[in-house]
């Protein structure tokens, strides 16, 4: 159910409104797409932070979850009866998150990576007496150059570290690798795995992720599951690398004009606080919807700067939608979402359950 004019002028700007059945065409293409190669989806919330868009990813198909901190993922446990499976993709340092992560690991099916001997000590320290082991996964660097150990040989190393520590158990590989870097993650996961299992260690699992080249996952077949965040809303960023388009972009920023101080520039109520100040290599902070000759070239804290080459043809208290660069960030920069849907009456606010939890 797209926003009626009136229910766009009645919204008290800037606001980020996401409509739900985009989100949900959006989770069901890559998910079919999964299903006809064989792989398993476990989408990063990173993106949306909401137990309830989680629980459509799950009931559409994928096994379970991916989450950044551990804070987060404690956030969506608690929001949700139908997460069961949780992946933290994250080193995990410190006494006070590996406590934390002690106690969730009581929850729910829990695996966390690992990239260093350092971490899988701290992780065996706090699980040594544990009831059940933690599974701890060997991140890879297939070509990010992120975290990740840098050789396939050095994954079989680790490998092996984990496999002997008390209180652990290895699960297999992780990797976020380069965009359309399907060939480096076959080369290099193909190996890795050789290598381990030659030391007598099972790899169950080889879990890969990126949104930009999803629908190309089945050209590394080595993989296991995969990994989208970002295809749950989508945004300029993928829209520019020709993964979506704007009509499948779920999340838009509402802003109003509160400036219009020359022919060729208006000024926003949307600045870095709202639409990010992420570039992602593009030029500008945002895409206006209907309006290709508007650029918005500049970001403050609470204002943003639009301008044309000629008349920007604007006035005073118009509203505008805009798909942010990075629809990631802007979940985060706010309290609460403005969620629409044909099966719903009226809009209805949903507060953002893991909104800065980045501990």
């Amino acid at each position: 159910m797209p926003l009626s004019d009136q229910q766009i002028a009645e919204l008290n700007t800037p606001a980020v409104v996401v409509d739900l059945d985009i989100a949900k065409k959006n989770i069901s293409r890559f998910q079919d797409y999964a299903n006809i190669h064989g792989l398993k989806v476990r989408p990063h919330i990173k993106t949306h932070k909401l137990p309830a868009v989680a629980d459509i990813q799950l009931a559409a198909g994928a096994v379970g979850i991916t989450c950044q901190k551990v804070s987060e993922a404690e956030a969506m446990v608690a929001g949700s009866d139908a997460i069961k499976d949780v992946l933290i993709t994250y080193n995990i340092l410190g006494a006070a998150k590996l406590k934390q992560l002690r106690a969730l690991a009581g929850k729910v099916r829990l695996s966390v990576v690992a990239d260093s001997a350092e971490v899988v000590q701290g992780l065996s320290q706090a699980f040594a007496d544990a009831a059940e082991p933690l599974t701890v996964l060997v991140e890879c660097n297939t070509g990010a150059n992120r975290c990740g150990v840098p050789t396939p040989e050095a994954a079989a190393e680790l490998a092996v570290v984990i496999d002997q520590a008390p209180g652990l158990v290895f699960g297999g590989l992780m990797t976020y690798p380069a965009p359309s870097g399907e060939a480096a993650v076959q080369s290099f996961m193909t190996d890795a795995k050789r290598l381990i299992e030659e030391k007598g260690i099972a790899v169950t699992v080889i879990t890969s992720g990126g949104t930009p080249s999803m629908m190309h996952a089945a050209k590394a077949p080595v993989v296991t599951e995969y990994r989208p965040g970002t295809y749950v809303y989508n945004d300029r960023s993928l829209v520019t690398r020709g993964v979506c388009g704007w009509d499948e972009c779920a999340l838009n920023v509402i802003a109003t004009v509160v400036s219009v101080p020359a022919e060729n520039r208006a000024i926003i109520d949307a600045g870095s606080k709202a639409l990010t100040s992420d570039l992602l290599g593009l030029t500008g902070y945002g895409h206006v919807l209907g309006r290709e000759d508007i650029m918005i070239d500049q970001l403050s804290e609470e204002h943003g700067r639009l301008v044309t080459e000629g008349p920007i043809g604007l006035k005073v208290g118009d509203k505008l939608r805009i798909v942010p660069n990075h629809a990631c960030v802007v979940t985060n920069l706010v309290d609460s979402l403005t969620v629409i849907a044909e099966d719903m009456s009226e809009p209805e606010v949903w507060p953002v359950a893991a909104r800065g939890l980045i501990v």
